[in-house]
């Protein structure tokens, strides 16, 4: 009935090496030099609030990695329809509208056009998120009566 295809493990190998990158970059970002910043434009009183922004948002993607691999190991195993993947599309929900509220915050204190696209694209995800995790709900009731059906 459910065939592994290659598009999956590929995407499962992608989310475990941005998993990994994910946190190496987290733990990188206090460490940060001032050339960096010098790049950037950011000045020394700002680095600071630029580093808790980065590892706040980085923590809240290191999390959402997490869930995504949450819910592939599910998907490789043929069960992808269980209440712990809506469970985990929730978490990943409330972790994007986390990381767009983190970068209203900086668009408040630092405003950018590329900070507002950031909020955007999150608060986009988190309804994206919440929407599939309302589609995994019906599926899941729909499979427990087919089951009692049968």
């Amino acid at each position: 009935m459910y065939q592994k295809s290659i598009v999956h493990y590929m995407t499962k190998i992608s989310i475990d090496i941005l998993f990994i990158v994910a946190i190496i970059c987290c733990i990188l970002v206090p460490f940060s030099s001032s050339w960096l910043f010098r790049y950037f434009g950011i000045v020394e009183e700002g680095a600071l609030f630029v580093k808790a922004i980065l590892m706040a948002s980085g923590i809240s993607c290191v999390y959402i990695l997490w869930q995504l691999k949450v819910i592939f190991k599910t998907l490789l195993q043929g069960n992808p329809f269980i209440h712990a993947n809506v469970s985990s599309l929730r978490k990943i929900a409330v972790a994007c509208l986390v990381i767009a509220f983190i970068y209203f915050v900086k668009m408040i204190v630092m405003p950018t056009i590329s900070t507002i696209i950031i909020i955007i694209i999150f608060v986009v995800a988190c309804l994206l998120c919440l929407t599939l995790k309302d589609l995994f709900k019906q599926s899941i009731y729909y499979k427990d009566e087919n089951d009692l059906t049968v």
